[in-house]
């Protein structure tokens, strides 16, 4: 996601808001106008289209990174905004049985707007979580239910992607502060590594490999990272298509990260020693691999948001196969993990959002509806063959799938 430009700072522009049809007339308009505009022009309200349960915690959301609503405006605005802008129809969700059994559980945040992005099913068995607008990472104890909320110490942070070391440390990528963070859970103390180019603002999916040290990408920076944890030092290199935006992040078996490169056709290895860059280029050029996930044979798979299908990469080959995701062309698939065969990812773009099962052995697919409807499903963690981890974002929940 694009630095906040309410961060740094934007204001409103009349300009911007010439480009755009008429609000309509009532009770929260000119909350809209005063308040909405700080961050971007109206013609992105009008494109969207929420419940009032959605849109109220869009609005909180909008709050929680410095949007100037006072309290007693939100009601009126919630109003407004779920009247005139309702939410838009999406594809049904299609639901394939099968075999296979899962229960999922989810658990509400405690702060409104959290917007939890990324989930991590840690060593001890706790689910943790980036807070991206509220500015911190969360741990759920399982046994109790109770979530603990680390706020960092940047207050702008918005953390974003998150993964454990040998430590118990848990590293996260600041997407909006442009840090790489490591936060200690027994003390609570966050460590910052700042980006050593001004150009890599927006640290984005972090990963570890065999050795210890931490691979991340950098998506609207255009940067691949490598960060040394015994020496702090960050190395960054960039792909070979300008404006690739570096998405999802994994290492092999052989300790060779690789990385879908959202904003082309590609993806990407990186010489784990050199940081030298091999492209991939995918056959159709509408594709835009969102995250991926490598299996045990270090196949290489993505997640096509922008064509609805899901497909795999032979590296040594460069053999590229493709399967149509069961909710459509715009499904948006987007999440992906896997437990070494088995592929596992979400379908974003449908209602519900789902879960996905596909078998690479005989090819067939298998989904679940998420309970709360997921609010778009933006990562999967995997620890064991039988969890998976997910973020609801747009509906500020986390959950656990359990396989049956």
């Amino acid at each position: 996601m694009k630095r906040l430009s309410i961060l740094a700072g934007c204001l409103f522009s009349t300009a911007a808001f010439a480009q755009v049809a008429a609000l309509p007339e009532g009770p929260g308009k000119s909350i809209v106008e005063k308040s909405c505009t700080q961050c971007h022009d109206l013609s992105r309200i009008q494109r969207s289209g929420f419940s009032e349960t959605g849109w109220r915690n869009h609005v909180a959301m909008m709050r929680n990174v410095g949007a100037q609503v006072a309290p007693g405006e939100v009601d009126t605005l919630v109003g407004y905004l779920a009247k005139n802008f309702p939410e838009k129809a999406k594809p049904k969700a299609a639901v394939i049985s099968g075999t296979t059994q899962v229960d999922i559980q989810e658990w509400e945040v405690p702060t409104t707007g959290t917007r939890p992005h990324d989930p991590l099913l840690a060593r001890d068995g706790s689910l943790w979580y980036t807070g991206q607008f509220s500015n911190h990472i969360g741990r759920l104890d399982r046994a109790t239910g109770q979530i603990r909320e680390f706020k960092l110490k940047h207050p702008t942070s918005g953390p974003h992607g998150l993964v454990e070391d040998a430590n118990g440390h848990i590293w996260f990528t600041a997407n909006n502060a442009g840090y790489i963070g490591e936060l200690d859970p027994a003390t609570g103390e966050v460590k910052e590594y700042p980006m050593p180019e001004s150009a890599a603002t927006d640290p984005h999916t972090p990963i570890f490999d065999q050795g210890g040290r931490l691979w991340f990408t950098v998506q609207g920076g255009n940067r691949i990272g490598r960060l040394d944890p015994k020496t702090g030092k960050i190395d960054l290199v960039r792909p070979i298509t300008p404006n690739a935006r570096p998405y999802g992040i994994k290492v092999d078996s052989k300790g060779v990260p690789w990385t879908v490169l959202f904003g082309t056709n590609k993806i990407a290895r990186v010489d784990p020693q050199t940081m030298a860059v091999k492209e991939y280029p995918l056959p159709h050029k509408e594709t835009r691999p969102r995250r991926m996930a490598i299996t045990r044979d270090d196949a290489i798979w993505y997640a096509d948001y922008s064509r609805g299908m899901i497909g795999r990469l032979i590296p040594f080959s460069g053999e590229v196969k493709e399967w149509p995701s069961p909710g459509g062309k715009d499904s948006q698939p987007y999440g992906m993990a896997t437990d070494g065969d088995i592929v596992w990812y979400s379908e974003s773009g449908v209602s519900p959002n789902t879960l996905v099962r596909f078998d690479p052995a005989t090819e067939k697919f298998q989904t679940w509806t998420i309970p709360s409807g997921g609010g778009v499903i933006r990562h999967l963690d995997m620890r064991s063959p039988n969890e998976i981890a997910i973020a609801c974002s747009g509906v500020n929940k986390i959950g656990l799938v359990t396989i049956r």
